[in-house]
């Protein structure tokens, strides 16, 4: 009879060879996620980062802009139409062409790439 504890997992998960393992999966896919990054970037602020937590490792697509293109480099964008202001202070539109996401993160990691759906707000 085998009995599991609830720290169990917990213990598990801190062992030195399978804190070893996850930063060997996380480094190998940090380095095919920044491969298929340099093959679609000209220019531009984006990066790929390994980041810790308690446990876990995480790969992460950073960009530091602050306009939410690491998600759009991942999933995709509509066309969309956005209100922009000159030094001057005059306002003018500029259209923001649409395009297909690169699914740098799920390739890297062998995920499945779905696109993730649209929430409405009222």
């Amino acid at each position: 009879m085998v009995f599991i504890y609830a720290k169990t997992p917990r213990v598990l998960s801190r062992h030195q060879d399978v804190q070893d393992e996850l930063e060997r999966i996380a480094f190998e896919i940090a380095v095919r996620a920044e491969e298929i990054l340099i093959q679609h970037r000209a220019d531009g602020d984006s990066s790929i980062e390994v980041e810790e937590g308690d446990v876990d490792k995480y790969v992460v697509l950073s960009d530091e802009r602050g306009q939410k293109a690491a998600l759009s480099i991942e999933y995709g964008r509509a066309a969309s139409r956005v209100t922009r202001k000159d030094s001057f202070g005059n306002e003018f539109e500029v259209e923001v062409p649409g395009m297909d996401g690169l699914y740098v993160l799920a390739t890297a990691s062998g995920l499945p790439k779905k696109r993730k759906g649209r929430v409405k707000l009222d």
